[in-house]
């Protein structure tokens, strides 16, 4: 007697969170966590992966004239595909993938997956900056990765190698820019800011849930668990994606000397609604 067919495997959908860091994007993985229905976590190696398969796909290898478009597709898509077939979120239904690199990405998650939405996580940028000079002097025996384990270093000099257009920030921030102006924008991209995540938690998931077409899960926000203390340490910034247990705001006075603070107060483009010339929705 023949054996019985395989069940079909449910089709996945794939989100993805990208944006500034600091900026809430692990917390809000942390949220979405919470939903049985839902995978998030934070920043996979999958976008780099990805990276690499695009170039060796590319005139970089003398035999990519044997590749074409749509092979370059399949592959990519499989790639994200295969990448979640076995994971620890095997069950889910949505997955939701992080990276900073998904915002100089639309295009080409368009082309992969349509359907796909994208939330970038913004914050105005002194505030990043400060978040990020916070994580370096509470580690003083220590050095980052971030800074290319320079021990001779400054809180400017530190700034200076974030926001260079291929720093941490920098590049997050232009490729969050590219995002918000970019054709793909509509329908596809929303800017969650920070403040309204640690503010009204409830309201921002909402905008988030309304935002991918999902029916509404109730989240406690009062006990959030993540970390990821072993990728935290390898890059010299313990608590990089350590999420407080309760979501609120937390007043504090920066710890930026005063001009570097003033020089990125007014960068809060998406704050401007002459900018937002394609209707991105902004929570």
């Amino acid at each position: 007697m023949p054996a019985a067919p395989a069940a079909a495997t449910p089709t996945r959908k794939f989100h993805f969170i990208s944006g500034l860091p600091r900026s809430g994007s692990t917390l809000l993985a942390a949220i979405l966590n919470q939903n049985p229905r839902f995978h998030a976590g934070m920043t996979s190696p999958l976008a780099d992966i990805m990276g690499v398969v695009i170039a060796e796909a590319s005139s970089k290898n003398d035999f990519s004239f044997d590749v074409s478009d749509e092979q370059r597709v399949a592959m990519l898509r499989g790639l994200v595909e295969n990448f979640y077939a076995g994971h620890a979120g095997g069950d889910a239904g949505i997955v939701f993938d992080t990276s900073r690199l998904w915002c100089s990405r639309m295009q080409l998650l368009d082309m992969l997956f349509p359907e796909a939405k994208v939330i970038a996580c913004v914050r105005q940028l002194s505030w990043v900056l400060d978040s990020m000079e916070r994580l370096v002097r509470r580690q003083p025996v220590g050095v980052s990765k971030v800074f290319r384990f320079d021990t001779n270093t400054t809180v400017y000099s530190r700034v200076e190698a974030l926001t260079d257009p291929r720093g941490m920030v920098g590049f997050s921030f232009q490729a969050t820019k590219d995002a918000f102006y970019g054709q793909y924008a509509p329908g596809h991209l929303l800017l969650l800011t920070y403040e309204s995540l640690v503010r009204n938690p409830a309201a921002a998931l909402r905008a988030v849930y309304q935002f991918i077409g999902e029916p509404w899960f109730e989240h406690d926000f009062d006990h959030i668990a993540y970390h990821a203390d072993e990728f935290d340490a390898r890059v010299g910034m313990p608590g990089l994606h350590t999420v407080r247990p309760k979501v609120e705001p937390i007043e504090r006075t920066s710890i930026l000397p005063r001009e570097i603070f003033g020089r990125f107060v007014n960068e809060s483009f998406w704050m401007d609604p002459k900018n937002n010339v394609s209707q991105v929705p902004i929570v």
